[in-house]
């Protein structure tokens, strides 16, 4: 680990922050909204319905999000291609308000089509103001993380509040003016980028930044994808321990523990990384082992839960989040420190898309681990720690 000097963040990490911020807030108030909507407002959609339409929407975000990089990458330009695709989705909010199938079809391919350009051409975007800082990316995507984090908080309970309270449409209204000043950010913005290769990244061959940027997106991939497999044991552990807690605890707080730890850690890693550098791989091995640690702590849990085992439950959370943070925010900086920033939104768009593929391949055995939940828990505790030594030695030799 060495000091950083002569680099810092700037105004233009935070608008761009922000306008990420405002844009994940009202996405996800829209799709908060989208199954109640459709199921009790006069469209009057069957619930099984509903949720075939929100199911391909979520999907098809993720090939929306490919087309939109190329767009921004050869014809629009990434910038461009942000304030379009944010325009685009507060028409989509707005559309949303007709009250027919026409309004919610059109609404949802306009919002579908804007979070394709938006999403990958504002994390390429934003990766570009460190070309000349690369020593402040892990820092500064974790800025980017943690301002994602709050918009879907924001999003979730602000956005989806006011709908339920005061009508979908004032849901949709509100979700569209705030999509709007997202994209008003970026316009006001004056930063200026000059495209060239980084020079660490320049210093390894083309093979070496490839398997760099491979080994990134795969490692993102599998922590994700194990993330998912350990969620039904770590559902019914919580669940276990809830019902012997013997003080009085809102469901809403014990299930959203992490974020209690999420944003305390986001903020200490922002500050230590801004003054300190370390190697992206050596924070990707610290994040796998300590994910592997909170999976194993999970299973030392006794059934017959007592003081100890909010204890030990309490540590797993905290160690499980020091592995998102670890994790979570590097995978896009190890994408622009290795990647052809000429090409950097249509990479950043491939990254959640073998994630979506081991999701399918998951689906196949979700019954295994409904049926024993454990094991998915020991799968995630030998396959965290097993990705965690591969990536210690991959570092070691190519890094």
């Amino acid at each position: 680990m060495q000091k950083i000097l002569n680099q810092k963040h700037n105004k233009h990490t935070f608008t761009f922050a922000s306008s990420k911020l405002l844009e994940r807030t009202a996405y996800y108030g829209i799709r908060s909204l989208l199954v109640l909507y459709m199921v009790k407002a006069s469209l009057s959609i069957p619930e099984e319905e509903a949720l075939q339409i929100y199911g391909w929407f979520t999907s098809a975000v993720i090939f929306a999000q490919i087309l939109g990089a190329v767009l921004g990458d050869l014809i629009l330009g990434s910038k461009r291609a942000v304030i379009v695709g944010g325009l685009t989705q507060a028409i989509g909010a707005f559309v949303l308000c007709i009250p027919s199938m026409a309004g919610l079809y059109s609404g949802l391919g306009l919002i579908l089509l804007g979070s394709g350009m938006y999403s990958p051409n504002l994390s390429a975007h934003f990766g570009k103001l460190y070309l000349n800082r690369t020593q402040l990316l892990d820092a500064a995507f974790t800025i980017l993380y943690m301002f994602i984090n709050i918009g879907a908080l924001l999003g979730t309970t602000v956005i989806t509040g006011i709908g339920e309270s005061f009508g979908w449409n004032f849901g949709f209204i509100l979700a569209g003016f705030v999509m709007l000043v997202s994209a008003l950010l970026p316009i006001l913005s004056k930063e200026q980028i000059e495209i060239e290769q980084q020079a660490d990244a320049g210093k390894l061959s083309a093979n070496q930044r490839f398997f760099n940027v491979i080994f990134g997106i795969l490692a993102g991939s599998f922590f994700w994808v194990l993330y998912e497999v350990i969620s039904i044991g770590n559902f019914e552990i919580q669940t276990n321990i809830l019902q012997t807690i013997p003080m009085e605890i809102p469901k809403s707080i014990w299930f959203t523990l992490g974020s209690f730890f999420s944003f305390p850690l986001l903020i200490v890693a922002i500050i230590l990384w801004t003054l300190f550098y370390q190697n992206q791989f050596v924070k990707l091995t610290i994040g796998f082992l300590s994910g592997a640690f909170s999976i194993g702590i999970l299973l030392l849990i006794p059934e017959a839960s007592n003081g100890m085992s909010i204890i030990m439950y309490l540590i797993s959370v905290l160690l499980l989040n020091i592995a998102e943070v670890h994790i979570g925010p590097i995978i896009s900086s190890i994408i622009t420190q290795y990647a052809n920033p000429k090409y950097l939104a249509i990479v950043m768009s491939l990254v959640f898309v073998p994630t979506r593929l081991l999701m399918v391949l998951v689906g196949f055995f979700s019954e295994n681990w409904e049926k024993s939940p454990s094991l998915g828990l020991v799968i995630g505790t030998i396959g965290m720690g097993i990705l965690g030594l591969g990536i210690f030695v991959y570092q070691k030799k190519e890094v």
